[in-house]
């Protein structure tokens, strides 16, 4: 049952203080109103019991610019809601025992509204006309309300610029709503997927990770899903996901968003360099390198630099900033993924936590589900897990019910995943007596729409990078350009001399190979 307001108590002084913002002297026009479409519609409620189906779930009271309309709305709504009959009699005698039937114009004033319609034919399209009004009035309000707080000197610029924001998706979000799908639209719609599916050669429905292995169980990430990654600390997460953010971007050419709570955007581009350019995050950091290492960073990060990635480094970053930015990077630049690192580090609002973390941590992850299928695409969030890992004895693989401070994350999440490396806790080689230096295993623990599995990846360190397994091409990490390469960064390419004159110490036409040498 729909709760019950109290619009006699609730609505006088919001009504005044609104119709206060809408009549001031500055505005100099009456606000948006059709009080004769409200008093057919009202009629027609009143008139005949089909017609509130098909009002209830675009009109509110709010809707309604006539205060009198608002409180005779409020009574049918209630009335329909605990199933009573709908009508002149039933609305004014419910009025009457609220102490509300003066307020809505007396029982004269009701009994004429039946008068103003003749069929509840178009009730539907009246009832949109009504939404359209209240929108423009709460439009109009909000900027009245911004304007007052803009030339307020003690009013922060940032906080002004914050609460407008919110107060225009809140418009949006209360107003407007996801309609009703019947099958056969539906149904079209998932064959337009499946025939678009099938003429992929690679079978990638969704947004590619360029890893194989996980696309060939999940199909790519699917449109609409919250896709969780788990892991203890120094187990890669960072590094999987920005791996993962390079391949989308820059192999796909599809826009990444990436929120990082934890790194500094500098200090992740700096990693995607390193992974980009293979040269030694060490190195980079320190600044330490040769020259023919400046031309191989110069000639490599051409592709990088014009990548479709949008970082965010917002510290505390909350849920509802979260939302409003997404939207943002939508609209304007089409991201197609969304990753933040990481999800324990945001917040339910504004920065300030609410006291139960556990709660928290469940409107969070709710929230993120509702912005994935908002939007129409994966966003992929890294978790930590708990201790429990540690002290456990065996492989020390993670479970699903080692995901830290609430299960709503494990419950929201469409798929869960958990990076586990067993050299990290002194596994040497795997059941099959195969080396596990390098390794990185995908535990992929929940797939909501698909089959679950163990994917293993290469872990460069030094790069701070994964790639595919088979991709893998040993020393090659560690090449550099030779210094007399003549470069070409146009097309990121190098050209080496023929070594076909060469002699050596003995005379020798050829020189013989430097097995240190990649070439």
């Amino acid at each position: 049952m729909e709760k019950k307001v109290d619009y006699s108590r609730n609505s006088g002084n919001r009504i005044k203080q609104v119709n206060k913002l809408l009549q001031s002297d500055h505005l100099g026009k009456l606000p948006p109103q059709a009080i004769d479409i409200e008093q057919a519609v009202l009629g027609a409620l009143m008139l005949e019991k089909n017609a509130i189906s098909k009002a209830i779930d675009i009109l509110k009271p709010d809707s309604f610019y006539e205060p009198k309309h608002q409180f005779i709305y409020a009574a049918i709504r209630e009335l329909f809601a605990t199933t009573n009959p709908v009508d002149i009699i039933t609305v004014t005698n419910y009025l009457r025992t609220q102490g509300e039937l003066e307020a809505s114009g007396g029982p004269s004033y009701i009994s004429q509204l039946t008068s103003r319609v003749a069929s509840s034919a178009n009730i539907e399209f009246h009832s949109r006309i009504i939404a359209e009004k209240h929108i423009k009035r709460e439009l109009i309000r909000m900027s009245s309300e911004v304007m007052e707080d803009a030339y307020d000197d003690t009013q922060d610029v940032f906080d002004v610029l914050s609460k407008a924001e919110g107060k225009l998706f809140q418009i949006a979000e209360n107003n407007t709503g996801k309609q009703v799908q019947n099958m056969q639209s539906v149904v079209r719609e998932a064959i337009e997927e499946i025939e678009k599916a099938s003429q992929n050669s690679d079978g990638i429905s969704g947004v590619p990770t360029g890893f194989m292995d996980i696309d060939r169980i999940t199909s790519g990430f699917q449109r609409s899903d919250m896709i969780v990654i788990a892991g203890r600390p120094a187990m890669g997460k960072t590094a999987f996901v920005l791996s993962m953010a390079r391949n989308t971007a820059v192999e796909y050419n599809m826009g990444v968003a990436f929120f990082s709570l934890e790194m500094s955007s500098v200090q992740l581009v700096k990693r995607l360099i390193a992974s980009e350019t293979r040269l030694s995050a060490d190195k980079l950091r320190k600044g330490n390198l040769r020259e023919d290492e400046y031309q191989q960073l110069h000639a490599r990060i051409s592709k990088l630099a014009t990548a479709p990635i949008f970082i965010d480094d917002t510290p505390g970053l909350s849920i509802f900033d979260l939302r409003a930015k997404c939207r943002r990077l939508k609209m304007q630049h089409n991201i197609e993924m969304v990753i933040i690192d990481y999800l324990q580090l945001m917040s339910a609002k504004d920065g300030k936590g609410t006291g139960n973390r556990e709660q928290e941590i469940s409107t969070i992850s709710r929230s993120i589900k509702e912005i994935a299928k908002e939007l129409n695409i994966p966003i992929i969030a890294l978790a930590q897990l708990s201790r429990s890992v540690e002290t456990r004895g065996g492989d020390k693989k993670p479970i699903l019910s080692d995901l830290r401070e609430s299960g709503a994350i494990e419950q929201d999440a469409d798929i869960v995943g958990f990076l586990y490396r067993p050299e990290y806790y002194g596994f040497a080689t795997d059941e099959d007596n195969n080396s596990n230096r390098g390794i990185g295993e995908v535990i992929i623990a929940k797939h909501r729409n698909g089959s679950t599995g163990n994917i293993k990846l290469r872990f460069v360190q030094e790069f701070a990078k994964f790639e595919n397994l088979e991709n893998y091409t040993g020393n090659e990490d560690n090449f550099a350009i030779p210094q007399n390469a003549v470069i070409d960064r146009e097309n990121n390419t190098y050209t080496l001399g023929s070594k076909i004159n060469n002699t050596n110490e003995n005379g020798s036409e050829f020189d013989a190979p430097n097995e240190d040498s990649p070439f």
